[in-house]
């Protein structure tokens, strides 16, 4: 706040960031300093100021005049609000509207066509396999709707539910899920012993669907014959589920992103085994949700560990 010369005669304790200010700071200062002014002439504008950092911050900076009983002016007042998150919010809903019309128009559009092709088909072999595609369509379109409510509930969950739960059980339920695609794909899965009175407090759908989010995504980036590892171990309060393969990897410049909603590093090899782009982003909220973390580590060409990290209980049940 400053007086009717501009002379400062009020700074909130948040603002003294822009006192003495550099990089990012002297930028947004020059710009309070021209509302400022603008204000003193009787004027109340605003503006958005985004910063590139690091870190990357945007700020609205308003200024308006203050006035007497008699309508003069008689100093002004900069606010400054950072509206980074708000901003990321907004750009990673519109993002994933685009991104849900992109998937969702795929396949509905090959289903349409495939269904107009099979009614103009007579030979019965090719109208067989015009079905076949059909049903891998549906089945995909399927499986991006389950992928987009699972999200959407992780996300939206007033009420989380939280129940005590061995690892070793949820380990094991989510490894019987995929077992049958293992078998499929000839990819051996190897589960290290995992002692029974490793507990979490968790809600045992969404950290089965996570694991087995994990083991999918490995099975699917994983050349037929190459194992997948799965094990458990306590670390720093935490219970720790890695999950290794030694498939493709995953190049460094795709490692920040690929927790993000459909984005794959091999689109057609995702597409190919009916990846939705989902998963992993399904892991990262379920992680969260639970105070815990997901990360991994990879060498491109030589496979990739994911670890998912969730607070452990303690050892309050007896190793069955």
């Amino acid at each position: 706040m400053v007086d009717a010369v501009g002379h400062e005669v009020l700074r909130s304790t948040a603002a003294e960031r822009f006192r003495d200010p550099r990089h990012g700071e002297a930028v947004a200062l020059e710009v309070i300093e021209r509302l400022l002014r603008t204000a003193l002439d009787g004027v109340a504008d605003a503006e958005e100021l985004p910063l590139f950092g690091p870190p990357r911050e945007t700020l609205v900076v308003r200024a308006a005049p203050l006035f007497d009983a008699t309508r003069t002016v008689v100093g002004a007042a900069a606010y400054v609000d950072d509206v980074t998150e708000l901003r990321r919010v907004e750009s990673v809903r519109r993002d994933f509207v685009a991104n849900v019309s992109h998937e969702l128009k795929t396949p509905i559009g090959a289903m349409g066509l495939l269904a107009e092709t099979f009614l103009a088909c007579d030979d019965v072999e090719v109208s067989r396999r015009l079905a076949e595609q059909l049903v891998r369509e549906a089945d995909r379109l399927a499986n991006i709707v389950d992928d987009l409510l699972d999200l959407s509930q992780v996300e939206a969950q007033e009420h989380p539910i939280r129940e005590q739960a061995r690892v070793r059980v949820l380990v094991d339920e989510a490894v019987e899920r995929v077992r049958a695609v293992a078998l499929a794909s000839n990819t051996p899965l190897v589960v290290e012993p995992i002692a029974g009175d490793l507990l979490i407090s968790c809600d045992p759908v969404q950290v089965v669907g996570a694991v087995t989010n994990l083991l999918d995504n490995a099975i699917k980036y994983s050349e037929e014959g190459q194992t997948v590892e799965v094990s458990c171990e306590a670390e720093d309060g935490r219970l720790a589920i890695r999950v290794r393969d030694h498939g493709i990897g995953i190049p460094s410049r795709d490692m920040e992103r690929i927790f993000e909603r459909f984005y794959r590093v091999d689109k057609a090899r995702s597409r190919a085994t009916g990846g939705t782009g989902l998963g992993l982003a399904i892991v990262r909220h379920v992680a969260q949700a639970h105070g815990g973390e997901v990360t991994v580590e990879s060498i491109e060409g030589q496979g990739s560990t994911f670890r998912l990290a969730l607070p452990r209980v303690g050892a309050a049940m007896e190793a069955v």
